[in-house]
């Protein structure tokens, strides 16, 4: 999985309208009582922190995917876990993603009757920030689960705010661990990955629900959706993949074909694209089983004007829909930034489209065979139009 180099400069929302497809949703903004901002896709408006940054310093799909990990017998779990332990880089990320924590903080202080003398799971809490949030929401007690080394720190950032009356972390992996109480009436989590699913926690955040949360209790967040465009980027496509024709004078296309199997994730501008949203999934955290992260979902890019199209750009928005408002963020490319960014994943063809001509296909994702918490996508798709009559089937790995 890639990463651009120096695209981490946010973005600010617009309030153009999308042509999404789904549910009309609004989101209320994470800094702002009243105001919402057009976003991305859950299909009315949703949220785009854009002051916020001032105030802080389905069943498995039946898909045999191309492997070329033989040999390599290091994945990405095996170093999960350590590398969470360097948590001043990692984390420090992730509490600075306004549009992340701001949400999750006014979710929690603008619907304290939702934690007022309840007991809180905190699920991968990391810093404890979520959990500290909710202690201060009411919460009668805040059980904060984290298996790094972070949970050390967390355990010292609770007692230096006076709080250890109120939340109590618990270093291990939610399978290992055994809770003081028998069940809890809120389990919260910031479990998403980049595109939604790769190195996620879903499963473990599931089977706390199983096996912890009472009956009525409540999942936050509660829904997640994927969803998929379409974009011109020749510019940035030359440079990823045409860059391994002539390197310092040699030919290295044979990696090519590896290059274009690796997901990039980045931030995408939004006046690359060139088709409607489409909704792939919607995921329902307080009812789902774990299998329903598999899936193949079809889809139907419409072009909204004449261009080329070098890549299609999935993304994810999260809502929290148990609150007095509902509330959400989008990951996607017409609202602000986040630290999750978009993935791209690249064409083998330049695909010449005109306006109102549809790319159709379907994508399947699942989680790798050998490591679950690595991502394999399969993309068919194909278009005839005027210009441009293209058949394909491609693989994706996020590693």
């Amino acid at each position: 999985m890639g990463r651009r180099k120096g695209s981490n400069t946010a973005q600010t929302s617009t309030n153009s309208s999308n042509q999404f497809e789904g549910t009309k949703i609004r989101f209320q903004d994470a800094d702002d009582d009243g105001v919402a901002t057009d976003s991305s896709n859950l299909d009315e408006s949703i949220l785009a922190v854009d002051k916020a940054a001032e105030d802080v310093s389905m069943g498995e799909p039946n898909v045999s995917f191309v492997d070329s990990d033989a040999g390599d017998d290091k994945t990405s779990a095996d170093y999960y876990f350590d590398s969470y332990s360097h948590f001043v880089t990692a984390f420090q990320e992730m509490l600075k993603d306004v549009v992340r924590t701001k949400t999750y903080q006014n979710v929690i202080y603008q619907n304290k009757f939702l934690f007022q003398n309840k007991v809180v799971l905190d699920v991968g809490a990391g810093t404890g920030i979520l959990s500290l949030f909710c202690a201060k929401a009411g919460a009668a007690h805040v059980y904060a689960v984290e298996c790094s080394h972070m949970a050390d720190m967390a355990k010292q950032i609770v007692e230096t705010n006076g709080l250890s009356d109120v939340v109590t972390v618990l270093k291990g992996k939610i399978e290992e661990i055994e809770l003081p109480v028998a069940k809890v009436d809120i389990i919260i989590s910031e479990w998403m990955g980049y595109f939604l699913l790769f190195e996620n926690m879903l499963n473990t955040v599931l089977y706390a629900r199983d096996k912890w949360l009472v009956n009525d209790g409540v999942v936050l967040p509660d829904k997640a959706s994927l969803y998929l465009t379409a974009i011109e980027d020749a510019e940035y496509k030359d440079d990823k993949i045409e860059f391994w024709n002539n390197v310092y004078g040699f030919d290295m296309s044979c990696i090519k074909k590896q290059a274009m199997m690796e997901p990039l994730v980045d931030t995408v501008d939004q006046n690359q694209i060139v088709t409607n949203s489409h909704l792939l999934k919607t995921m329902d955290i307080s009812k789902m089983a774990p299998g329903d992260a598999s899936f193949t979902a079809s889809f139907k890019l419409v072009a909204q004007r004449d261009d080329y199209i070098h890549a299609f750009v999935a993304y994810f928005d999260v809502s929290f829909t148990k609150c007095h408002k509902l509330m959400g963020f989008s990951t996607g490319p017409k609202s602000r930034a986040t630290h999750w960014k978009q993935t791209v994943l690249y064409l083998e063809d330049v695909l010449t489209i005109c306006e109102g001509e549809a790319i159709v296909g379907s994508m399947t994702v699942a989680p790798n065979k050998k490591n679950p918490r690595d991502v394999d996508i399969m993309v068919k798709y194909s278009l005839s139009g005027r210009r441009c009559v293209v058949s394909r089937v491609q693989f994706y790995k996020m590693r």
